[in-house]
């Protein structure tokens, strides 16, 4: 039986063989030495999901060139999948060319804990997961079901996240790329003499510092 546990930040992403509207994927080939965000839908042919999925579509150069790959699930099948993609191109121009996983069977769901109850039993509520190449998640997001994403916070967070891998730092309150980052406070004395004559951070107090990443 398969579990219904939340995946936390820090878990290893669990894997699977999935049939998507590019064909059958492993997952974890399919994401290797990538970003990934894995994101549900509750079901196919409804508006809100129209409008994220889409969204999604628009903004692919713009993730895959920040090594990231997008890859959508929902409880419908392989055939209503292919039959929303065309309709949404028809209608709209918009191509949603990323592989979306029919998960009829609910597998994918319940693996990533998609399924809540108390909002409904066939339905995925909407998840977005953040995996890094190392495949270990690095951040979860959940919606209710009549709530849509923030596309901007879910590009914002992405690109902190990466930033902070490269350079060892933290982000601040609103942060977004280009603005100064926290740098880590210090832990030894003579770290924080450094510090105080270290002029090129911005010294709120000795263990809240900004700098510039272009310093």
């Amino acid at each position: 039986m398969e579990t219904t546990h939340m995946p936390r930040i820090g878990d290893p992403a669990p894997d699977f063989e999935a049939l998507t509207t590019i064909g059958p994927i492993k997952f974890s080939e399919y994401i290797k030495d990538s970003w990934a965000i894995l994101f549900s839908h509750p079901a196919d042919f409804t508006p809100v999901c129209t409008t994220e999925l889409g969204g999604f579509a628009q903004e692919k150069e713009w993730f895959a060139a920040r090594n990231t790959k997008l890859i959508g699930e929902s409880i419908d099948s392989i055939h209503s999948h292919v039959a929303w993609v065309q309709a949404v191109r028809e209608k709209t121009g918009v191509l949603m060319d990323f592989p979306i996983i029919a998960d009829i069977d609910m597998r994918v769901a319940k693996r990533y804990g998609m399924l809540h109850e108390n909002a409904s039993n066939t339905a995925a509520v909407r998840a977005v997961f953040f995996i890094d190449p190392k495949g270990i998640i690095r951040l979860v997001m959940y919606y209710p079901l009549n709530v849509g994403r923030n596309m901007d916070e879910i590009k914002r967070v992405l690109e902190a996240m990466q930033t902070a891998d490269v350079h060892g730092c933290a982000m601040p309150l609103n942060w977004k790329a280009g603005e100064k980052v926290i740098v880590p406070p210090p832990k030894t004395l003579g770290e924080l003499d450094a510090r105080l004559q270290d002029k090129s951070v911005e010294l709120i107090d000795f263990y809240l510092a900004k700098k510039d990443l272009g310093a």
